[in-house]
């Protein structure tokens, strides 16, 4: 277990089911929104979903896993950019198993590079899935045809 103090991330954090998704890149690029929108779509299908932290997360690592959650000061609140801060259901803490990083067309390549990971802390990498934005199709139906263990968490 780690007494480190936590490192401040520029993410978006939620959970769905029992898996916690980091959401990163940069600032822009649709991190919270897509959140917000896989958020809703899993409780849609009936899963339990709620976001952690918004646009700033706190990630310590206890055990061999991370662990998210939000500064006291944004806590319950996301930011729609252009629509402004909002109330959002949340929970305090969620273990992260992934990392997706929203994309949009066009693609630099069809197909993403086996095994990436993006590092969370220095010396902690989660696994990263590139999240194609594709006109007319919900994020979380292309995440979940990715990744679908997500609808059974």
């Amino acid at each position: 277990m780690s007494n480190a103090a936590p490192v401040n991330l520029h993410a978006t954090a939620i959970v769905i089911g029992t898996t916690g998704l980091l959401f990163v890149g940069p600032s822009g690029t649709g991190k919270s929104a897509v959140a917000l929108h896989c958020i809703e779509e899993a409780r849609a299908r009936g899963l339990f979903a709620a976001l952690i932290s918004d646009d700033q997360v706190f990630i310590t690592e206890a055990n061999g896993r991370l662990i998210a959650r939000a500064p006291k000061s944004t806590a319950g609140l996301a930011e729609i950019r252009g629509g402004g801060i909002v109330p959002v259901e949340t929970i305090e803490a969620a273990v992260l198993t992934r990392a997706i990083r929203p994309i949009e067309p066009p693609f630099a390549e069809r197909l993403p590079p086996e095994g990436e990971t993006v590092a969370v802390l220095p010396s902690f990498l989660l696994p990263l899935t590139r999240l194609p934005l594709l006109p007319g199709v919900g994020a979380f139906s292309t995440l979940a045809a990715i990744h679908p263990e997500i609808l059974k968490s």
